[in-house]
């Protein structure tokens, strides 16, 4: 499958050769600095060859096309020193000050630093940049690809992991350095903490021959002279480089109490514009990181461990992570700022949900036999784990909202991690953080292995909005992080599952009675259901489908590279597709089966895939083949690929359901309090004088919405300075205006409003994300 990149399109590359090689380990040894906003220093790789990958004859040439032969060409390189700005690292191994090679008569790609950045070419990727054989270069010497983005990358090495002191118990030879890397790979989990020592020695050993590099706008590309096969190819290298300030993977800004603070935003593009990576889901790796910042900054990861700072000179502070379950590289969560931390009480037993329905018996919690995951320290193979309701918590935020966490979020957590466990049995990751993230955050919630952002708005509202997000990202613990979607296009995978969770915990968490917990959930399936007709009515049918790829879904190229449709769609972003016919499909498949049948299915799942990358069809094959034919006419994988997965619009089944499911008693009274096409329901806090003109019969839909949103639109110019008596209520008033009056605007498409729908966005982004969210949460 040869990759072709058509410069107009919105598709996000994965460009790494991960058929060739893999990325088995990271290490990451970084500096913050806020005065610049950049993040530097090393990241050092651990790399293992395919077995496939055998050296081939010297007859064999494999062509790299591209619009010229030059850009796939390295040559000697002339060493040209490059000073780079001291930014006060404390890194005793690795300075700043070194040679960069740069490619005499090459084309100079450096920026003003000197230093080689991606390219920002105008017009995007060459259509066959990337149709090259990277296994084996038509030089005859390999290539290793990585995704890179956004970056300036200094100087690439390979590390003498042969300098190591005792390191010689690995190999006979101290020149077998691949094999001293092998070694210390194979290490079984149970040495986990000696495998990672062995990495951190390994990392800080000193460099034995740079090694030639080249970037373009999406990739890292590294060869050593004379290695000719994955194999011959150095498995531990170091890269030396810097974060740009304008790099889309995370985002420089100030927190709500006013300073400084950096964090992962969740780009599309991932982590590649934070480090050199392999994006692609198939590369699962493990990592360790050490950070230092500012003693008056704390530093959250992804990590296993609650670090705590170690104290350096200067007033600066180092703090270290690891994670021993390999995940993708785009899992990976940094976020540094001035965080209080909010210690939550001592748990008592009211804390613990009350089991009332879905009680497991011990074998649902027990997995019986071996996982199916590569070799790493399992917490389902742990009696201890397994049983544990509650994980270890702690809670960051700003300390301006400090307050607003204790009353609202502290005590949630332990309820919902408890009906979490409750449902699915033992929690994947042995702890959490849960960060307040700033107010510039698009979403309301993002998850990562071992910590958690959450938007400042869910913490108003009372606890409904709050609980409601909180439990939709603890859900994807078990879909997402522990079990991830093999092909990034079958996000249903993840966004599908954990919607559908949420409603399912939070009732538990609340302790409702069974008839409680059925009214809520039938109330937010018709909010969603309203949701995602608005959707399919104001997208591209194209972008509605949940498996786009269809019988190609999975396929990537000989090298590993692949494309994820329209990866780089900004409208993508806002869409709730994936989230709503996936919730709808589970919902339908809960209801066919039987909530009893089917959650028991799920805990069997979880105990088989945790670990592991899926596609759509495993997870309906097993369904369907752990349930009896009795309970499961007219259901096969194919009709529920055609019927959900495969088509856009709204699923025929969903449709023949909504139009014959009456009313829960809570959504009647609901809908009996709003009408779509009252003005005096789409705006209840108007005064009568300004709702009254659009009760008037005119003609027409269209004369109405017009003289409507004119109607509106006078009154919001009107109310724009609201007079000092009264003002808090009547401010409360006009933002529900506004928010009401950029909805129109969207739907109805008014551009000559466009700009007041970007100042609503800008000036009060708060109330924008709960309004449009409060209902139901994406």
């Amino acid at each position: 499958m040869d990759i072709k990149l058509d410069p107009s399109r919105d598709d996000l590359p994965l460009v790494a050769n991960t058929s060739h090689i893999l990325v088995k380990h990271y290490v990451l040894d970084l500096d913050v600095d806020f005065e610049s906003q950049v993040i530097g220093g090393t990241i050092v790789l651990f790399l293992e060859s395919g077995n496939r990958f055998k050296k081939r004859s010297s007859s064999t040439e494999v062509a790299c096309p591209s619009e010229s032969n030059e850009a796939c060409k390295f040559r000697m390189p002339e060493p040209c020193q490059i000073p780079v700005t001291n930014t006060k690292t404390f890194s005793s191994k690795i300075g700043y000050n070194d040679f960069v090679i740069c490619g005499k008569g090459e084309k100079d790609t450096s920026g003003k630093d000197g230093n080689h950045d991606n390219q920002e070419q105008a017009s995007g990727i060459s259509s066959s940049k990337y149709c090259c054989d990277t296994g084996n270069h038509g030089s005859e010497e390999f290539l290793l690809v990585l995704d890179c983005c956004d970056l300036s990358v200094l100087k690439v090495e390979e590390v003498d992991v042969a300098a190591v002191p005792g390191i010689e118990k690995f190999t006979r030879s101290p020149k077998l350095r691949n094999q001293i890397v092998h070694e210390v790979m194979a290490l079984p989990a149970d040495r986990w903490r000696e495998q990672l020592d062995y990495y951190a020695r390994c990392s800080q050993a000193p460099g034995c021959g740079e090694l030639l590099f080249d970037t373009d706008t999406w990739s890292l590309q590294i060869r050593k002279t004379g290695a000719q096969t994955a194999t011959d190819f150095p498995h531990a290298i170091r890269i030396q480089y810097r974060t740009k300030p304008q790099g889309r993977s995370v985002t420089w800004t100030s927190d709500q109490s006013g300073r400084p603070c950096v964090y992962t935003v969740g780009s599309p593009i991932n982590n590649r514009a934070l480090f050199p990576c392999q994006e692609p889901p198939v590369a699962m790796s493990t990592w360790q990181a050490t950070v230092r910042a500012a003693a008056s900054f704390v530093v959250l990861m992804s990590g296993e461990n609650s670090a705590k700072p170690t104290q350096l000179q200067e007033d600066y502070s180092s703090w270290h992570y690891y994670v021993t379950m390999p995940m993708p590289a785009s899992t990976f969560t940094i976020a540094v700022g001035s965080w209080t931390e909010m210690k939550p009480e001592i748990c008592s037993s009211n804390d613990v949900a009350t089991e009332r329905s879905f009680s497991p018996s011990e074998a649902d919690f027990r997995y019986i036999g071996v996982c199916g995951h590569m070799e790493y320290p399992c917490r389902f193979q742990k009696a201890s784990a397994t049983t544990q309701k509650i994980i270890p918590h702690r809670v960051f935020a700003p300390a301006c909202l400090k307050g607003a966490c204790q009353e609202t979020l502290l005590p949630l957590i332990p309820p919902c991690l408890s009906a979490a466990h409750s449902v699915l049995g033992t929690h994947p990751f042995s702890r959490l953080d849960i960060l307040i993230v700033p107010a510039n955050f698009s979403s309301l919630g993002m998850a990562s292995p071992h910590i958690v952002f959450l938007s400042q708005s869910t913490l108003t509202g009372m606890s409904q909005l709050c609980g409601t997000r909180l439990c939709h990202e603890i859900a994807h613990a078990w879909f997402g992080l522990a079990i991830g979607a093999r092909d990034w296009t079958e996000e249903w995978l993840s966004e599908g599952f954990a919607t559908h969770l949420e409603d399912v915990f939070w009732a538990k968490a609340q302790q409702l009675a069974p008839h409680e917990a059925r009214e809520q959930q039938e109330l937010r399936a018709c909010l969603r259901w309203r949701r995602l007709q608005d959707e399919v009515q104001n997208s591209p049918e194209e972008m509605q489908v949940l498996r786009p790829n269809k019988e190609k879904t999975g396929h990537v190229s000989d090298s590993g590279s692949s494309v994820i449709r329209h990866g780089l769609n900004p409208e993508k972003v806002f869409m709730q597709v994936h989230y709503l016919k996936g919730y709808f499909l589970l919902r339908f498949l809960a209801k066919r089966l039987g909530e009893d049948t089917y959650f028991s299915f799920l805990r069997k799942f979880v105990h088989t895939f945790h670990g592991q990358l899926i596609l759509s069809q495993d997870f309906l094959q097993m369904l369907l083949e752990n349930i009896p034919e009795e309970k499961r006419p007219e259901l096969s994988v194919g009709n529920i690929f055609r019927d959900w997965l495969e088509s856009s619009g709204i699923p025929q089944p969903l449709q023949r359901e909504r139009q014959a499911l009456a009313e829960c008693g809570l959504a009647q009274q609901v809908s009996a309090e709003v009408s779509a096409g009252d003005a005096v329901h789409a705006f209840p806090f108007l005064p009568p004088r300004a709702v009254g003109p659009a009760l008037h019969p005119w003609r027409g839909a269209r004369d109405r919405r017009r003289r409507r949103a004119t109607t509106v639109a006078k009154w919001v110019r009107v109310n724009r300075r609201p007079r000092k008596r009264k003002r808090k209520d009547r401010e409360e008033v006009f933002e529900k205006v506004r928010h009401r009056w950029c909805e129109l605007i969207v739907k109805h498409k008014y551009t000559k409003a466009y700009r007041d729908v970007e100042r609503f966005l800008q000036e009060d982004q708060e109330r924008s994300q709960r309004e449009s969210f409060s209902c139901i949460c994406s």
